[in-house]
């Protein structure tokens, strides 16, 4: 789909040539950048934008001054995609701890379509590191259109006669969706929310925010001037000192005070952004360190029990990392084929190339079957990590089904009697299995039942078609931590950096005794994972009554010393607690829900999303439009409108037009496609009609193309000689070519 839409852009950057901005060439419209014709991603967004859907090429053209341009026959199919021009941008940039919420304000005008014409118009957004769309405003003179969540029951009632096609992902991280037939000539103001996480990295917080413009949303004009606002807001831990490292547009501080800063930007610039918005701070602490935030439910919460946030860091000293016997768990099914197996190679042996020479490890790779390096932990020295790799080049061999339980339970043995150490398992995936419950039963009575230190466990899933929110509660059990690339070409850095955090942990076993002590007290995640160098440690959950006055957190470091820090407890500091938490408890109670099979525990995860505008597995996003006309025209005591299909994607519903989005959640896997072996990403073979409907428009495209102006002005220039001739031999070809289809169809042998 990426590269369709690439495809698309550029079509649409060949086919905006047509538009005429006045005699004076420095209104030109700017090239397109050189790059598209080496890759096929080149042109997807690095920033919002909006892009005119365009199947009839007839229609592009100024709509202030038409151009007088001779007709162009044919339609494109698919739809060729012009950028538009943006006139004005803000954006606004609340960052709390480790989430980030921004909203992005801007303005398009629909340039390429002349005045008497309309045409859809698709919105691109690229949303930052593990970002969640939350919702999208577009405004226009006569109507305007706002996203909605609904509960999926309601979805799919609509659905059933009403299929949805009308946004969803391009890739993981870009949101797309379209708004249907707007007036050339029309300005679009557009609003869009989302969130994403702060990356912590070396002791710093990162932020990074899609915001590279390319030259062609500039508006054609001598060097018109063009607001740009940018306002950032920073608070983490009261009372700490925040350290500002870098940030790539220059930002004038408004605001400072203990642990909260305040930043705008308001400049006229020549051209927009060609810079993806990055800022870094960290908190100055010399040690491990961290606090308690709580909340009080709103009137209108479904939840009227208190709220609690609970934060470990882990300082900008470089504390002992604990020493690893880590077991690797690698699928090489026959769906891991290509890319994926490449690509999960690379990252392995560049994990082990990092291990500690005191640490201990083994590798597991399986199918059906499943393969050992070595069926005793053996040290990382240079000579173990060489033969590791050549046996990774040997038996890393895409084939066969999959099989977790069996390479599952073998680590978990082999672990067992580890000491001195702390236990890891390292399990990568691309499929589904049917005994998924079954395997988080059986290593949750292993937990209960083992040693001191029981076995971390980090799972890292490939694709859509495993099972994410098996994955997560696998490592939620054994107080590991989850990472996925849904986009295979991320396989290698996701994966890297879950190694990072897996090999980086400075405190162990964790434990918050006072949780035990307050009334219907409900953690997320429900086993606390270790502390890592790599990024802080979040909890969060629900209450009821009063909140201990102190809070001791107790734990293990790397020497295997006993560790206990008291956390300062914060009320009301400005910090949205339910909003930050949001996401990340959706996401655990989902994988909870998932394992139980609890309609309670379903419903509780949709009035959630309802709530906080977090999309999850069980509402759906909708579009709905209000048309301002027809609001005026209408009298106060006006019928509620029937419902009634107006198109193939929408339905009216007390009175308001509502446009229908496929479902956005991740899903459960698909046993399917992993008993099939199918690789993520792949789509299946079309059924016979729509390929004849594919070979027709193939057709329509090439006659399309062959019935073009440049095509008929080439003919225009031949002589009537030669045009004979050449229809003459047109007519020859055709008789021919009916005359061997008569053969096909109708010959042949009776026998």
């Amino acid at each position: 789909m990426a590269e369709e839409f690439s495809r698309a852009v550029e079509d649409g950057l060949k086919l905006s040539k047509r538009i005429y901005f006045g005699k004076d060439r420095a209104v030109a419209p700017p090239k397109p950048p050189p790059s598209m014709a080496r890759s096929s991603n080149a042109l997807l967004p690095k920033a919002p934008m909006v892009y005119a859907v365009i199947y009839d090429p007839g229609m592009v053209d100024n709509p202030d001054i038409p151009s007088y341009q001779p007709h162009v026959y044919g339609r494109c199919d698919p739809p060729a995609l012009i950028p538009l021009q943006m006139s004005g941008i803000e954006m606004d940039i609340d960052c709390y701890l480790d989430t980030a919420f921004i909203t992005v304000s801007a303005t398009w005008r629909l340039h390429c379509v002349t005045a008497s014409r309309s045409c859809d118009c698709r919105l691109a957004i690229p949303i930052g590191h593990q970002g969640s769309i939350l919702g999208v405003e577009v405004n226009l003179p006569r109507k305007s259109y706002s996203t909605q969540l609904v509960v999926m029951d309601d979805y799919n009632e609509n659905q059933s006669s009403t299929p949805a096609q009308n946004g969803g992902f391009l890739k993981s991280n870009i949101f797309t969706l379209t708004i249907p037939q707007i007036d050339g000539g029309t300005n679009l103001s557009v609003k869009i929310h989302w969130s994403q996480k702060v990356e912590y990295s070396n002791g710093e917080f990162s932020l990074n925010v899609p915001f590279s413009f390319p030259d062609f949303v500039n508006p054609a004009g001598k060097r018109m001037s063009k607001k740009e606002k940018i306002r950032m807001n920073v608070d983490v831990v009261a009372g700490s000192e925040l350290l500002i490292k870098t940030t790539s547009h220059h930002l004038q501080e408004v605001r400072r005070h203990a642990g909260s800063m305040g930043f705008s930007s308001d400049n006229e610039v020549l051209h927009w952004s060609k810079n993806d918005f990055s800022f870094s701070y960290a908190v100055s602490s010399s040690h491990i360190n961290g606090g308690v935030l709580l909340e009080s439910a709103s009137a209108h919460d479904f939840d009227q029990r208190e709220m609690f946030y609970i934060y470990l860091s882990p300082g900008d000293i470089q504390n002992k990392v604990f020493k690893k016997d880590i077991i690797f768990i690698i699928d090489i099914s026959g769906s891991m084929q290509g890319k994926l197996i490449d690509d999960t190679k690379n990252a392995l042996l560049s994990a082990l190339s990092k291990l500690n020479p005191d640490d201990l490890f083994t590798i597991i790779a399986f199918n059906g079957e499943s393969y050992v390096f070595s069926k005793t932990m053996e040290l990382a020295s240079k000579d173990a990590v060489e033969r590791a790799s050549e046996w990774i080049n040997m038996k890393f061999v895409a084939a066969g089904g999959t099989n977790i339980s069996h390479p599952l339970n073998t680590a978990i043995e082999m672990l067992s009697c580890a000491q001195s150490s702390l236990p890891i398992i390292f399990l990568v995936t691309d499929g589904t299995v049917e005994d998924e419950r079954q395997i988080c039963a059986t290593v949750k009575n292993h937990m209960l039942s083992g040693e001191s230190i029981c076995p971390r466990i980090y799972t890292f899933g490939i694709g859509s078609f495993c099972n994410h929110y098996f994955l997560r509660m696998l490592a939620m059990i054994g107080r590991g931590q989850y990472d996925a690339a849904v986009d295979v070409d991320l396989i290698e850095p996701q994966m890297l950096t879950l190694f990072e955090k897996a090999s980086s942990l400075i405190l162990a076993n964790i434990k918050m005794d006072m949780l035990d002590e307050i009334d219907q007290v409900e953690v997320y995640p429900s086993h606390i994972p270790d502390l890592s160098s790599e990024g802080p440690l979040i909890l969060s959950g629900r209450y009821k009554g009063s909140f201990p006055e102190t809070f001791k957190v107790k734990g293990i470091l790397a020497d295997f010393s006993n560790f206990e820090i008291d956390l300062k407890i914060q009320k009301d500091k400005g910090i949205p607690v339910q909003r930050v938490s949001a996401r990340d408890q959706i996401q655990h109670l989902t994988a909870q829900a998932w394992l139980s099979e609890n309609k309670q525990l379903e419903q509780k995860v949709a009035k959630l999303s309802l709530q906080t505008g977090f999309i999850s597995e069980y509402t759906c996003m909708i579009i709905l439009e209000n048309d301002h006309l027809k609001k005026v025209k209408e009298s106060p005591g006006a019928k509620e409108v029937s419902k009634k299909k107006h198109s193939k994607y929408d339905v009216n519903v007390k009175g308001q037009r509502m446009i229908l989005l496929p479902h956005l959640g991740i899903g459960f896997g698909n046993l399917t496609a992993t008993a099939e072996n199918t690789p993520p990403g792949y789509e299946t073979v079309p059924e016979m009609a729509e390929i004849f409907k594919a070979a027709s428009n193939c057709c329509s495209t090439m006659c399309g193309y062959c019935c073009c102006m440049c095509c008929i002005q080439c003919f225009d220039k031949i002589n009537n000689q030669c045009l004979t001739a050449l229809n003459q031999l047109c007519i020859g070809l055709g008789c021919l070519a009916c005359l061997n289809c008569c053969s096909l169809c109708c010959g042949g042998n009776n026998d």
